[in-house]
């Protein structure tokens, strides 16, 4: 079942324009627009954009670019395999400014053989930032796959670590 995305907006971030797609249910999709990576997202033509319904995530957004905000407090909705949701959730227990490896993912929630599987779940992660799936790397501490670019990827693992 798709979540019923009926708004959105757009948020000038200092790295990328970052697309914001939900309803009253919830943030569904937080699109890192770099022009760069596998993901690409495209605005239905049926979806109002609505800048105040945003207001509150664009804030914390705005906040965490500037190093001031550490986690988010947003209500998500999001669509995924109770796989790729277990995985989600514990990419949320990541640390701001710290890395873990695919395999360390894949003991968390009890199945030391998924790293690749873990690493799909992240390349299909529909609200990076908000769950940080960029905070996962390679087992030899290598930056590898993020759907939005490795660039990208770099840049934000800096920032965290600069504040």
């Amino acid at each position: 079942m798709k979540p019923d995305i009926l708004l959105y907006d757009i948020y000038h971030s200092p790295l990328c324009d970052i697309i914001l797609a939900g309803s009253d249910h919830g943030l569904a999709h937080l699109h890192l627009d770099t022009g760069h990576g596998r993901r690409e997202f495209h605005i239905s033509p049926g979806w109002g954009r609505d800048p105040d319904f945003f207001k509150d995530i664009k804030q914390q957004l705005e906040e965490y670019f500037k190093g001031e905000r550490r986690e988010f407090h947003i209500t998500l909705d999001l669509l995924g395999t109770d796989f790729q949701k277990r995985v989600w959730n514990q990419l949320r227990n990541i640390p701001y400014g710290e890395v873990r490896a695919y395999k360390d993912i894949a003991e968390s929630i009890g199945n030391i053989r998924a790293s690749r599987a873990v690493g799909m779940a992240c390349g299909r992660n529909p609200v990076p930032l908000v769950v940080p799936c960029h905070r996962v790397i390679g087992a030899d501490g290598k930056l590898t796959g993020f759907a939005h670019g490795l660039e990208i990827k770099e840049k934000l693992i800096r920032l965290e670590k600069r504040f």
